[in-house]
């Protein structure tokens, strides 16, 4: 037997197997007075001594005895006593990996073909394909922001919501990154998983909190790579109206509103997690190197890891308590005592 690295597993049973004894004594003593002053109150110090005459002292002190190894042993074994070593091996399922897209009216814009909403979708539904491991979730953000899909590993369910997308999923207006982040860590679970957002936008934060909500992140854990949908030259913002009616989205004194692509801000909310910013280009070649990013030695952890793990003694200690419990109910507290013979 491996009598290496002896230690306790659960160390805050072990004052049941210190203090429970104690008190044990306590009460035994107490007993002990109780009886004899209950006896001495009916019958005299002779008619005591001849009562007595079969009880057995030493009997009773390692019944005793007996009970205070007993429930020193439950202590014990509840602190689950360790020695020796073992190895386990588990299997990493991978990451979670949540996509925040923007699918706010700026999103219709045109200098990226279909247009910007349409191309992160396709990008989206590229990584997801090629990644193939671990789990994948999408949260949906314009205004305020909604989680799409939660994570799984489902990922027919995760197109099927992708897909259902579009410029009216979130009704309020506006673009809120820094809502959008936090909506999705409160989607992920605090959980060891390595936890990796893939923010899809053209970094028109008009709220101004995405930076400062991905500095929290960056203290939790949270690496959010970010990826820039449009062009720094900008294109008008094409809507279709209820009636099937493209047109030209126009502010209220009728000039066209353009929405050009903000790479500072993204590529600030990337450094403050420690990961990259890459504009997805007009074929998605950006998520391509974010894929690759993630599935670097550097970055992934190992699929199988390995960790040492104490091995459980405490049913040594089970099986002493049993024994221990037999002895003592085994045990009598009274002798045998010879009758004197008269002459």
């Amino acid at each position: 037997m491996d009598f290496a690295h002896p230690h306790f597993a659960e160390p805050r049973w072990l004052w049941l197997a210190v203090l429970t004894p104690v008190l044990v004594v306590l009460l035994h003593r107490y007993a002990v007075w109780a009886r004899r002053r209950q006896v001495a109150q009916f019958a005299t110090a002779q008619v005591l001594g001849q009562l007595l005459q079969s009880h057995s002292p030493a009997r009773r002190a390692c019944k005793n005895a007996l009970l205070v190894l007993t429930v020193a042993g439950v202590g014990l074994a509840l602190a689950r006593p360790q020695w020796g070593e073992t190895s386990e091996v588990t299997h990493a399922l991978g990451e979670d990996i949540l996509f925040v897209l923007d699918c706010s009216r700026s999103m219709l814009a045109e200098d990226v073909r279909p247009n910007r909403l349409s191309r992160a979708k396709f990008a989206v539904q590229d990584f997801v394909q090629q990644h193939g491991r671990g789990r994948v979730g999408l949260v949906a953000f314009a205004g305020q922001a909604f989680l799409q899909c939660p994570l799984t590993f489902d990922y027919d369910a995760f197109r099927e919501s992708l897909n259902a997308m579009d410029d009216k999923t979130i009704p309020v207006p506006g673009t809120d990154i820094g809502r959008a982040l936090d909506e999705a860590f409160i989607a992920m679970e605090q959980n060891e998983r390595r936890k990796i957002m893939v923010l899809l936008t053209d970094g028109e934060d008009l709220e101004g909190a995405g930076v400062r909500k991905a500095q929290e992140l960056a203290a939790k854990g949270v690496v959010v790579f970010t990826l820039g949908v449009g062009t720094p030259a900008g294109a008008p913002i094409q809507v279709v109206r209820e009636t099937g009616v493209a047109e030209i989205l126009r502010d209220s004194s009728g000039k066209v509103v353009e929405s050009r692509l903000d790479e500072k801000t993204l590529r600030d909310i990337a450094e403050a997690t420690k990961a990259t910013y890459q504009p997805l280009g007009a074929l998605g070649e950006g998520m391509a190197r974010v894929r690759r990013a993630v599935e670097s030695p550097t970055f992934l952890p190992s699929l199988f890891q390995a960790r040492k793990l104490g091995v459980d003694r405490f049913h040594f200690f089970v099986a002493g308590v049993l024994v221990l419990l037999v002895v003592e109910s085994l045990i009598g507290t009274r002798r045998k005592v010879r009758e004197s013979s008269g002459v």
